[in-house]
């Protein structure tokens, strides 16, 4: 199965608009959504091209296809106008033989994983910094942030084949 995995929309209707047209291009069967979808948060500035009302009807677009979890900026009013599930605070994918853990990274994520064993993944947003390293025998990765990155990365994702994840620039 091919995925593509985001995060970190925060209401750009410009960032969202790359990321669908690169999800189109890309053959990806499914668009994983880590969360922080519409709402720019108080610590960020107003990302390029910020219409969350836009973003709203991109992402409804395709909501048959997102997978989403929610993030710390995802409020039970940004769940009335979108039309796929975006309240679970993580899910859980198995793929290619391992579990992956799919989650913001605000309540749960690599700072406290107690509930993966070694073998297992977490897939979480929440930092905007990309991240793809092994602790504990758990892999963590982090596609970055599609509209706010931080720490000089980019506008990006990732897209998940065959247990290869493989960084989309964006921008």
């Amino acid at each position: 199965m091919k995925l593509m995995i985001a995060s970190d929309l925060h209401g750009s209707e410009y960032y969202t608009r790359l990321l669908l047209d690169a999800y189109k291009r890309s053959g990806a069967e499914r668009l994983v959504l880590l969360g922080d979808l519409l709402y720019h948060g108080p610590r960020n500035d107003l990302p390029k091209g910020y219409e969350p009302k836009a973003v709203i009807e991109l992402l409804n677009s395709v909501s048959k296809e997102i997978i989403c979890v929610r993030g710390n900026c995802d409020t039970e009013v940004d769940q009335m106008v979108l039309d796929f599930p975006i309240m679970a605070d993580y899910a859980v994918l198995f793929l290619d033989g391992r579990a992956y853990y799919i989650t913001h990274g605000h309540k749960y994520g690599t700072d406290d994983m107690q509930y993966v064993k070694p073998g297992d993944a977490i897939i979480q947003g929440h930092t905007h910094v990309p991240m793809y390293e092994e602790r504990e025998g758990v892999l963590c990765i982090n596609p970055g942030s599609v509209s706010i990155p931080k720490n000089g990365s980019a506008h990006q994702c990732m897209i998940y084949e065959d247990g290869k994840f493989d960084t989309l620039i964006l921008e």
